[in-house]
């Protein structure tokens, strides 16, 4: 069984969240859908999926699902994910390939990164960085077949219910952004963390931090965050996780 938790801010209910919540309805392995409504307090991303993944372990169910509600995706192919991951107990996490609206391929399993690949990218001339974020994009292997990779996107995260909470669940320290990557690598340890393409989503992804300077002040703030826990240039896992790829 699966359920689904999926956190908005502000939603667009019917353009976005009333088709997407039909289309869950019609998932045959489905058991519940939380909606979690940030807008009037706002308790960060991770957090609030936390509350819905607890829930998962006290039901003893044996996925969940956190997802945004801005993926289109179809009820057969979450019924499929899951059934694979039933039959492969050696997978923690599993994303399926993210297209965007016009079709084209969203990068979103990744190396772990550096400072640089993440301000680099965001600050630096495109043409700079045009190598190295292939690299930590993955654009360097064949994202045609499988791939074990240790930072899986927070947009769609089919989760082993036992793997996240062996994992400690969110870090509830970052309001947003980095709570992915820190999920996925700590999974990683134990499972595999599974970019799998035989399976596609569509995320309108409005990468609000390069919009919004009150969003780009959050970003930087739980980034650094983040390389204050794990490193800045000393980051012993990210090393050894990035060179197996």
């Amino acid at each position: 069984m699966l359920n689904i938790s999926i956190v908005l801010y502000r939603p667009n209910w019917e353009q976005e969240v009333n088709p997407l919540v039909e289309e869950l309805k019609r998932v045959k392995c489905l058991r519940h859908i939380y909606l979690h409504d940030n807008t009037n307090d706002n308790i960060g991303y991770g957090r609030a999926h936390n509350m819905e993944i607890r829930k998962s372990a006290q039901e003893k169910v044996d996925f969940h699902l956190v997802m945004n509600s801005d993926i289109r995706v179809k009820a057969e192919d979450i019924d499929a994910m899951h059934d694979f991951m039933l039959a492969h107990p050696e997978v923690g996490q599993l994303m399926p390939k993210v297209l965007n609206p016009d079709g084209t391929q969203q990068y979103l399993a990744k190396r772990l990164p550096t400072p640089l690949d993440v301000f680099g990218r965001r600050f630096l001339p495109k043409a700079w960085m045009e190598k190295r974020n292939a690299r930590y994009e993955l654009r360097d292997l064949d994202l045609t077949r499988p791939i074990n990779a240790p930072y899986l996107s927070g947009c769609f995260m089919m989760l082993r219910t036992k793997a996240v909470v062996e994992a400690g669940l969110f870090d509830e320290r970052y309001f947003m952004y980095p709570e992915d990557i820190d999920l996925t690598r700590t999974i990683h340890r134990h499972y595999l963390t599974l970019y799998h393409p035989a399976w596609t989503i569509v995320h309108a992804h409005t990468r609000g931090s390069y919009k919004d300077k009150h969003m780009l002040r959050i970003h930087i703030q739980n980034m650094c965050l983040y390389f204050n826990k794990w490193g800045w240039f000393f980051d012993r896992e990210r090393r050894l996780f990035n060179a197996h790829l």
